[in-house]
């Protein structure tokens, strides 16, 4: 009997999905941030030859040699210019869904481990898609509103009553959305968070407060996708130093 091959055939194989290497990711947060703003290409060469340049001037004068400066002005300048791209990338990524019902949540999902968001919004107004979305942290709940200050502030009261009766003694906390007076602006609410609501919830604790919300439900409508379809992430650390 004629022995069968066992060998694969490498036409019929599933091809694997190349990996996005970090200069191609590079490449789209550039583009990105082109199209928001034309400039950004000038201030990054800005930045390196500008740092360059200086540190060459500075090497001159301590050592008597352009060549160490030069090298280590060329090191900064490029991490100058890392760090405007990344808060360029930043603002690109949130000019893109700012005004969208749902922005809210989208912003929310950039926040680090220790927050519960549900995707949902747990109120809204139908007629002028005010909604409200809720979050369950170690600060205890938070109630968050899309929409003008007068509607917002009676959709979050609103919230704030169920929740209390089912929450216990976890503080609920109220934060408005936007860019009138008394609002936190969309790209600095995560940061608002994150300095702001001081923990006062064990793990346990917010485990047992988020069971119990569940029971609460939520309303339903679509929501934006992520701050950055390309799957372009800022520096997270040059962004909190923002």
């Amino acid at each position: 009997m004629a022995r069968q091959s066992t060998s694969a055939d490498p036409t019929s194989a599933a091809k694997k999905p190349k990996k996005t290497r970090w200069y191609h990711q590079l490449w789209q947060a550039y583009k990105i941030t082109q199209r928001y703003d034309p400039r950004t290409g000038w201030f990054i060469v800005a930045i390196v030859v500008g740092v360059t340049a200086l540190s060459v001037v500075i090497g001159w004068l301590i050592t008597g040699q352009y060549w160490q400066g030069a090298m280590l002005g060329l090191s900064l300048g490029l991490i100058g210019a890392m760090f405007l791209l990344a808060r360029r990338v930043e603002v690109a990524a949130y000019s893109q869904i700012a005004g969208q019902p749902g922005a809210t949540y989208s912003a929310l999902t950039t926040m680090r481990r220790g927050w519960t968001f549900g995707q949902e919004p747990v109120a809204i107004d139908p007629r002028t898609q005010d909604m409200v979305f809720r979050g369950v942290g170690r600060p205890g709940v938070v109630l968050i509103s899309e929409g003008p200050p007068h509607r917002a502030v009676r959709l979050l009261e609103a919230e704030r009553k169920r929740c209390a009766r089912v929450v216990g003694g976890a503080p609920v906390h109220l934060v408005q959305m936007g860019d009138d007076e008394g609002q936190v602006p969309l790209r600095r609410l995560t940061r608002y968070l994150s300095k702001q609501l001081k923990p006062v919830l064990t793990r346990q604790e917010v485990a047992a407060v988020d069971k119990r919300l569940m029971s609460l439900g939520a309303a339903r409508l679509p929501v934006p996708k992520g701050l950055d379809p390309m799957k372009v992430r800022p520096d997270r650390k040059g962004l909190r130093g923002r």
